[in-house]
């Protein structure tokens, strides 16, 4: 349907206002669809202000139709907005309830977690009369739904509504601009992209300058007749791809996707050190690809680590420092040979210098920090990956990493 596919791309993009009309209306088409209350429950839980009330009440009905259907995985998700909607308007333990209720349903459902510690939290500084610890919701709930004659003039109402909007005014209201001082952000990220938004009402899309470089993002547009509103990002944390990056002006924020320039690297922060950004300018040299911080740090200092080598424990520092000062042979003059010699016929110490000789300096440097915090459990050739985080120990199965 339409409308329900347009409600989804509204809900996606956090028009929540455009979802909730859009699902209102297909729901008067179908009254019987599970999803659709369940889509609404979200909007109405995510609009500004929230409307939890009005949140919980789609998640019953949600619950009642999935019972009729049958269907565990509808039963599961209106379920788990229900007990959403039932924590933000602090039923502490009707929502503790029904999460349990969740996991009978899937125990692997991964938001457990984290909702079942807010709860947790919550009750705990509950007192023991406190009303919002007593339970007082049953499974199903006891709500009717509504017949598609009330939902279609529902619609209907909405609809004229908007038409009588449309056609008593030439344009539609302009956003109220946020002031200066009001102006907030925020951001998140996964491995491919970090996603700014810049809170801020009103901006005006003609005037608004919005520009991308490699290490930095600046923003600026008009916030009052003889004012300008100026943001900036400088260097970014690490670097990203201007011509992949894009930016959206709406009504109430500016949204900014930076595509990063390393893929899975973790950002700490938006903005970086300037020694970070330096290189970018007349210089020829790039800005490294892996945070400094992550490129200065020093591998932990590890003499040795127990072998299988007849020849007793390895310094792996020492074999480093040889094989960086030996150099590479051609094919044919004997390199198999000089490998092998003097490592008391340890498999291990050979692949590793093999495996080294032909590594790049981060792919070295990988391979040092992890085979060393790891215990010689675990060998990496990828600096973004172990770069940033201790490498604990993987024994093989059935074996136990125990410290020396």
């Amino acid at each position: 349907m339409d409308q329900a596919a347009h409600g989804a791309a509204a809900l996606k993009a956090s028009n929540f206002e455009e979802a909730i009309r859009l699902y209102t209306s297909a729901i008067a088409s179908n009254p019987n669809a599970v999803d659709y209350y369940t889509k609404r429950s979200t909007a109405h839980q995510r609009s500004s202000p929230p409307d939890y009330k009005a949140a919980l009440s789609d998640a019953e009905i949600a619950v009642v139709l999935a019972f009729k259907r049958a269907k565990r995985e509808l039963i599961k998700d209106s379920q788990l907005r229900r007990a959403i909607a039932l924590f933000f308007l602090e039923r502490y333990a009707d929502a503790e309830y029904v999460f349990s209720v969740v996991k009978k349903l899937d125990d692997k459902e991964k938001t457990l977690t984290i909702w079942n510690k807010k709860v947790a939290d919550k009750m705990a500084v509950l007192g023991e009369d406190d009303e919002r610890r007593k339970v007082s919701v049953k499974e199903i709930p006891d709500v009717e739904v509504p017949s598609a004659g009330a939902l279609k003039n529902t619609a209907n109402m909405n609809q004229g509504s908007s038409s009588t909007s449309s056609t008593s005014t030439s344009a539609p209201k302009p956003a109220v601009p946020t002031p200066a001082n009001k102006i907030k952000h925020d951001w998140y990220q996964n491995s491919e992209n970090v996603y700014f938004t810049l809170l801020a009402k009103g901006v005006p899309k003609d005037k608004a300058i919005i520009e991308i470089d490699k290490h930095s993002l600046s923003i600026s547009f008009p916030v009052e007749e003889t004012s300008t509103y100026d943001y900036s990002l400088d260097p970014f944390f690490a670097p990203v791809v201007p011509e992949k990056s894009t930016s959206t002006i709406t009504a109430s924020k500016i949204e900014v996707t930076l595509k990063k320039a390393t893929p899975d690297v973790k950002w700490h922060s938006l903005e970086g050190t300037k020694d970070a950004g330096a290189g970018s300018g007349s210089g020829s040299e790039e800005k490294p690809e892996v945070p400094n911080f992550i490129l200065n740090s020093k591998v932990q200092d590890t003499p040795s680590y127990p072998t299988s080598s007849k020849s007793g424990p390895k310094d792996w520092d020492k074999v480093a420092n040889e094989l960086t000062a030996k150099k590479p042979k051609k094919d044919g003059d004997g390199e198999d040979d000089d490998l092998d010699a003097g490592d008391g016929g340890d498999e291990t110490t050979r692949f590793f210098r093999q495996l080294y000789q032909g590594a790049d300096p981060d792919q070295r440097r990988a391979m040092m920090k992890s085979f060393s915090e790891s215990g010689g459990t675990v060998l990496s050739t990828d600096w973004s990956n172990v770069g940033s985080k201790k490498i604990v120990p993987e024994p093989p199965e059935g074996m136990e990493a125990k410290p020396y």
